[in-house]
């Protein structure tokens, strides 16, 4: 008889939030903010809290608001109204390198960088905001902290090559590093599986698993893959024209309902071992 091969995804999910972090304050908290570009409102009256340890995600059709409301919470945008709180403080008050020590934003346009760059300084820039401006000398915790984080994205073999001849997930992953570099307690990743293929999302997002269970690293994400968010995220936000319609664990926001509102699809949801499995079905007829 043959003996069937284990199937190393077909294990229970246990995607709630911890016991011991639902008693703890929220680490953030948008109380409704509206923000946008000039005078534009892109987010509108958006209200949502991040648990301390817990790990949310933000979905939505294109164009909904998720990026922008991403960059509201990381203060990369300034809110047109409401406010947002950070470990009980309004992070307006914050100066650039105290926000840089709590909270590490990645973006989903990396900014530009110098051909010469090399992998490694690149995320020992990570380390700038734990040193003062007049020290430019990297410490023996400075380096520990840079070789962790190259090790923990795969980027060892990597580590003194240009970062330009990287290749766009390589490219991904450097910029995660340099994240992780900053020894955040809130990490903020605007479509961090964009250019990976599917082992290397499940890498990532298996990475960012461990380090919000061993780190208690509080996570936001924009995640399109509907089917990854629901396995990984302890909550998802729905995100439509710029409001949260839905705010809820992944049963409670994946609903044929709400994904016809959202995404125009007719779907089915199935139960799987490995979390909720999205089918769409066909588009619906616009009106």
């Amino acid at each position: 008889m043959t003996t069937p091969i284990a199937n190393p995804l077909a294990k229970p999910v246990t995607n709630l939030i911890p016991p011991k972090h639902r008693s703890r304050p929220p680490v953030l908290v948008a109380q409704r903010v509206s923000g946008g570009y000039q005078d534009r409102a892109i987010v509108r009256e958006v209200s949502l809290t991040l648990q301390a340890g817990e790990w949310l995600s933000l979905i939505g059709a294109n164009g909904s608001g998720k990026s922008t409301l991403l960059r509201l919470l990381g203060r990369l945008l300034v809110p047109q109204s409401g406010r947002i709180v950070l470990e009980g403080k309004p992070i307006a008050e914050f100066s650039a390198c105290d926000l840089a020590r709590v909270v590490a934003v990645q973006s989903q346009e990396p900014p530009m960088i110098p051909e010469e760059l090399t992998v490694r300084q690149l995320v020992s820039l990570g380390r700038s905001p734990h040193r003062p401006w007049w020290q430019w000398a990297e410490n023996a915790a400075d380096r520990e902290m840079v070789e962790a984080a190259i090790v923990d994205t795969d980027l060892t073999h990597l580590a003194d090559r240009s970062v330009v001849q990287l290749s766009g997930g390589e490219r991904q992953r450097a910029f995660l590093a340099l994240a992780l570099a900053q020894n955040p307690r809130v990490l903020l990743l605007d479509e961090p599986t964009t250019f990976l293929d599917v082992r290397y999302q499940l890498e990532l997002l298996e990475l960012l698993a461990r380090l919000n269970r061993d780190r208690d690293l509080s996570i936001i994400t924009v995640l399109h893959e509907l089917d990854l968010a629901a396995r990984y995220s302890h909550r998802l936000a729905l995100i439509q024209e710029g409001r949260a319609i839905e705010v809820g664990s992944p049963e409670t926001v994946l609903t044929p309902e709400n994904l016809r509102c959202a995404f125009g699809i007719e779907a089915i949801v199935l139960s799987t071992p490995v979390g909720l499995k999205v089918c769409p079905i066909s588009a619906t007829r616009s009106s």
